[in-house]
Formats: structure tokens, sequence, C-alpha cells
């Protein structure tokens, strides 16, 4: 005997309400069939929970306006981490994206889990001063790394040694008393440049070019990780079967070996052109040095190859090219391959477009996704329920 569906709990009205899919009384006894009776029931509980807020009054057709309900975002914060090999971006952030206090900072990676979580906890404190939110006001700590993560532990990250099955929710869980969400760093510049400017698109890939390169996807509004989250790590394709270009994976010809930021600096340095990394080749690229141009563009068409594969596998709407590289005649040269090898009906309806959020897409990202978890509608349902 087939049971009867679940009715749409207070959990699901503020889902409905956050995602402006309605925004009075009305539209939720539309959106969801549930009698007036029940949804006042289930706002009744919302409010008292802290999580709505009456935001005036919506158009009427005739009658008495209907009030119009919004999200609370200011009842709580939420923090955010974004780390990179060498740099490190982290964030205090209300709950609609405002930011209320940033940072960049130097750091390394390669320091391993303790020195870096426990800077990043000292780090945020600091920013919470700075913004003058006490620490009862978190509401959820988001974490970016550059490596592979599957169900929030790092899971053999070629440039993060000393990290593999580190558990770092719990680390920051004991250090915050709060809900961590932490990804791959990729994978949260793509959620971020889908939430901040491309909310509609049906599907985005972003792929960063830094120290290293990997690609994030988000489908249908959510990010696709793969099995064991190591969809997007398009670095470890290998490109070039004679290359004796070894990757950090230990593998040769890898793409990231051959066209990361990384890989070109030390080309160009070996070249008898010192560069100290990508940020430093960038702006040799960028004061026209032609050795640097050449590579830039060298790199771009390698990676085009990779990504004519990724646009005719996906027919993604939106490719984001970003990081360091990704202001060079680098995407001249990925906009070449790519067009040429893929397939037109592939491109025909796609864009490839640079980051419009720059560094802060990862902050930003992990912002939205922080805040899609935590309220979450089961998640909602679990905190009103643990008030009674």
């Amino acid at each position: 005997m087939r049971q009867a569906a679940a009715q749409p709990s207070a959990g699901h009205l503020l889902w409905l309400i956050r995602t402006g899919r309605a925004h009075t009384r009305a539209e939720l006894q539309q959106r969801t069939g549930l009698a007036r009776s029940t949804v006042s029931q289930r706002l009744d509980a919302l409010r008292a929970g802290g999580f709505l807020r009456v935001g005036g009054v919506d158009s009427s057709t005739g009658g008495r306006p209907p009030s119009r309900l919004e999200f609370d975002y200011q009842q709580g914060v939420v923090l955010a981490a974004d780390l990179g090999a060498t740099h490190a971006r982290l964030g205090v952030f209300d709950l609609a994206g405002a930011a209320l206090a940033e940072s960049v900072s130097r750091l390394r990676i390669s320091d391993g889990p303790g020195k870096v979580l426990g800077w990043v906890t000292a780090e945020l404190r600091s920013l919470l001063d700075r913004a003058g939110q006490p620490a009862n006001r978190v509401r959820g700590v988001g974490l970016g790394v550059p490596g592979p993560v599957e169900s929030g532990t790092v899971r053999q990250p070629p440039i993060m040694p000393g990290w593999d099955g580190y558990p770092i929710a719990e680390h920051l869980g004991r250090d915050w008393g709060v809900p961590v969400l932490v990804d791959n760093d990729a994978n949260v510049m793509a959620f971020g440049e889908y939430a901040g400017g491309y909310p509609d698109c049906p599907s985005l890939v972003l792929v960063k070019v830094a120290t290293g390169i990997g690609a994030g996807l988000v489908l249908d509004g959510a990010v696709y990780r793969g099995i064991d989250g190591g969809a997007g790590d398009i670095g470890h394709v290998r490109v070039d079967a004679t290359s004796r270009a070894r990757c950090m994976c230990g593998s040769l010809g890898c793409l990231a070996a051959l066209a990361s930021g990384t890989a070109l600096a030390e080309r160009l340095t070996a070249g008898g052109i010192p560069a100290a990394g990508g940020k430093e080749f960038v702006e040799l690229v960028r004061a026209g040095i032609p050795e640097a141009v050449g590579l830039a563009r060298e790199a771009g068409r390698l990676v085009g190859e990779v990504l004519s594969t990724v646009v005719c596998l996906v027919n993604p709407q939106v490719l984001v090219i970003a990081g360091d590289v990704a202001e060079t005649q680098f995407v001249t040269g990925v906009r070449e391959v790519l067009y040429q090898r893929a397939l037109p009906r592939a491109t025909r309806n796609l864009a490839v477009v640079t980051s419009e959020l720059g560094d802060r897409a990862g902050v930003l990202g992990l912002r939205a996704m922080v805040v899609d978890a935590v309220y979450a509608p089961e998640a909602v349902d679990r905190l009103l329920e643990a008030r009674h």
C-alpha cells in the first residue's frame, strides 16, 4: 500500500521564503496545498524560532495588502575560510552575504592541519572582533581547501602533505560548536560564481588555474562532486605522453605539470627569466615579456583541449575561467582550441567568461553553501523540534 506523501514542513516553508519562491501566506498555501491554519501554525513556529520577520506589505489585488514574509538575515553570521596553497582569504558575513569583515593572508598549506587550522580559528576570532560580532552569533563555518574532499575529509591531496584523512570538520567543530562544511576550493568558487552571477543557470563549470588546476561543476543548483569527491579533478588528466614533466601526484605529463601557474613559472625560470611563482609569471605576461606571453597562450591551448571534452560531456551554459592566470593571453588560448575541438552543438549556447568575483569567489561560495546547509528544511525542522 502506497504511503501518503508527507506534508511540507515548517522548514520547507522557510526554504520557499528564503529562496524567493514565496513571499506571503497566500503564496505558501498555493505552493504547498496546505490549509491556511496549518500555514499559520508553521509560520508561528518559525517566528518563535527567530527565523522570520515581516518585511512590509506586498502588492494587493484588492482589500488589505498581504504582509511580506522574509527570512531574518540578521539572526546570525557565517564564517568562511578559503585556503589555497600559499594564500588564504577569510571573512565574516551576514546570512544575506554582506561582508562584515575580511582578510587576505599568506600561509603555507604544507605546514599541516594542526598549525593551519589553529591559525584559521585565531584569524576568524580576530575578524569577529573587528565585525563587532560575538561568537554565539556564529551559525556555521565553511572551509575551502586545495585538494579532493570526500564527505568533508581531504583524501590523498597532492599539494597538502599531512592532511590526508584529517578530521577537519571535527577539529573546527570543537572550536566553534556549530556545523562545519569542508569542500574543494574549485567547488566553492564555482558555487560562488553561480550564486552571485548566474543563479538561474542550469549548468556551470569553473576551472581554476593557479598553483594547480581544478574544476568545479554546479548542475541544477547543486555542486556535483562525483561518487567520492573526485569530480572536476582535471589537473591530473595526462595531456602529453612524451613529457618528462613530473606532476605533484607523481605522474608524468599531467595538465597541471604543464599548464598550472607553478609549472609556467618553472618553465620560464628554466629559460632564463626568473619567476618565483604563478603571480610573478602573470606580472611578466602583463609586462609583455614575449616568452611569458607565449607560454601563457600555449598553456591555454592545453587546458582548452581538456575543456573541449568537458564541454562535450557536460554541455554547460557557462564556463568560468578563474585563478591567477585567467587574466592573461591564457584565456585566448583556451577559446582558440575549445571552439576548434568541441562540437558546435556543445558550444553554440556556451558563454566562456572570466571570473566576476575574482579572489572572493571562494568565500562567497562558502557563505552561500553554509547558509543552504544550516537552513535546509530538515535542519530547520530539527532545530524547531529541539526547542520543544
